[in-house]
């Protein structure tokens, strides 16, 4: 079993705040090889009849469970899921528990109560660079084609379809039984089309021409996409000026390996490296910079910023994406910084070298590959 110590960090830190650990993400993203990995802990498979069984009456299971740890896994199974987490928070609440599940607690009808107070939120995403010596020596390359779920990272063979399969199992044990959606074609036609538009301006009139659904379809279903974590939109940062993009989100797709297989590339590019590192970037902010809020930034002139950070003080800290370092122009930071003078400026890029700052035209620059970007971030933020 691979240890993810980062991540059995941020379950115990949710519990000193909270008696329930939500642990979200898509499906084998490694939610139940991380629970099973907890020292005294009771395992609940929701998704078995027997165990669904045992929860019938919520208040004799959690009074006779002598673990310090309660997991139930793939929640969402159960006929009224928010009911028994409230009981387990409200009159067990010595206990800690664990629920799994693929989307956002809200997901479906059957939470009918959203916890406030009860529980903290963990959205698993796929395996970090900095995980990345746990499963083995592998190049950041090789990451980036095969994309962050375990089973993948684990094997380095061509397995297209691996990516099928999933999207099959996707559409059925999530979609079709959380949200109702019937027209598989249709939802899965939208989705690849998104992960090949990876990194890109989100346009919901062009999306509902070339999937033939109507607008409000297609918006439906980016909701439920985002709900199960397999896009994320990015919203634009701005001060209101009019040269500025002030609404118009961009995606990117949860996994570089869907992106590369929907796309159908064979071997990666520089350019191709560009685009998914941003998701790998991404990644890292997320979980390990969670309670920041993660914006991009482009003007009419297609000028733009991959990551931004507002902080404290008027100040935030623009992030860009390079594989090659040498080829960065500072002519998009330039534009930028006009607007917004304050904050750091950091390049990620594929180096094996220590993070270190080079001045640029008239700014201080930090290169550094991403598994520093968020430890220089974090002492931005203590300053």
């Amino acid at each position: 079993m691979i240890d993810r110590p980062f991540w059995r960090a941020r379950l115990k830190n949710a519990w000193k705040r909270a008696p329930i650990a939500w642990l979200s993400g898509v499906r084998r993203v490694g939610k139940t090889t991380l629970a099973k990995s907890l020292d005294g802990a009771r395992y609940v498979n929701c998704d078995l009849p027997r165990h669904r069984q045992s929860l019938e009456d919520p208040e004799y299971f959690f009074a006779n469970v002598t673990e310090e740890t309660v997991i139930l896994d793939e929640v969402h199974k159960l006929t009224d899921p928010s009911t028994i987490l409230k009981i387990a928070a409200d009159e067990f609440s010595h206990l800690k528990v664990l629920a799994t599940g693929s989307s956002t607690l809200a997901a479906t009808q059957k939470f009918k109560d959203s916890l406030t107070g009860r529980k903290r939120s963990i959205h698993l995403v796929p395996v970090l660079i900095s995980e990345l010596s746990s499963f083995g020596k592998i190049p950041l390359e090789d990451r980036l084609y095969r994309g962050g779920l375990p089973q993948r990272v684990l094997d380095d063979s061509d397995d297209p379809e691996f990516y099928s399969e999933w999207l099959d199992s996707y559409f059925a044990r999530d979609i079709q039984e959380l949200f109702r959606v019937n027209k598989r074609s249709e939802f899965l036609r939208m989705a690849e089309l998104l992960m090949r538009r990876n990194g890109s301006l989100l346009e919901t009139t062009s999306l509902s021409k070339e999937t033939l659904l109507t607008r409000p379809t297609v918006n439906s279903y980016l909701e439920i996409l985002e709900t199960t974590h397999m896009i994320r939109r990015i919203r634009p940062f701005h001060g209101g000026g009019r040269r500025e993009i002030l609404s118009q989100p961009k995606c990117y797709a949860f996994d570089t390996g869907f992106v590369v297989h929907n796309s159908g590339w064979r071997e990666l590019r520089s350019r191709d490296c560009g685009n998914l590192l941003e998701n790998l970037v991404l990644d890292e902010l997320e979980a390990k910079l969670h309670s920041l809020s993660v914006h991009y930034w482009r003007d009419k002139q297609k000028r733009e910023i991959d990551f931004v950070i507002p902080g404290r003080n008027g100040t935030c800290q623009a992030i860009e994406c390079k594989w090659n370092a040498s080829k960065f122009d500072s002519r998009n930071l330039n534009a930028f910084r006009s607007l917004y003078p304050k904050g750091a400026n950091i390049v990620v890029s594929n180096i094996s070298i220590p993070p270190h700052t080079r001045r640029m035209d008239r700014f201080e620059i930090t290169f550094t590959a991403p598994s520093n970007l968020t430890d220089i971030l974090s002492k931005l933020a203590t300053r």
